[in-house]
């Protein structure tokens, strides 16, 4: 899904009257997250996710064209970690029959 498209759906989904509002509002929000994780902090919605600022180690790789080893600097980056209602909606549960276990004896 592209930003554009995102933007119609959530201007429908909120009611919002005009896509340049729905637009207005999308960035607002996106350059909230990204100042909120520059600044090293986290954001949590409950149910849905948590985007969290982390440090990645400076580490040594190997070039997979040139099988050379080279570094990578250290850096920060961004990560997104669903949350359990998000991850319930994303692979439903088909529920089955409650089946009854025999425990064996001694």
């Amino acid at each position: 899904m592209t930003k554009k498209e995102f933007v119609e759906l959530f201007g429908t989904k909120a009611g919002i009257k005009t896509k340049v509002e729905a637009d207005k509002l999308t960035k607002a929000f996106i350059d909230t997250l990204e100042e909120i994780l520059v600044k090293g902090e986290n954001v949590s919605f409950i149910g849905f996710g948590k985007f969290e600022a982390a440090e990645r180690a400076a580490r040594t790789c190997v070039n997979p064209q040139t099988k050379k080893p080279m570094k990578v600097e250290a850096k920060k980056v961004a990560k997104f970690r669903a949350g359990k209602n998000l991850l319930e909606k994303m692979n439903p549960v088909v529920e089955k029959k409650a089946t009854k276990s025999k425990k064996k004896g001694k």
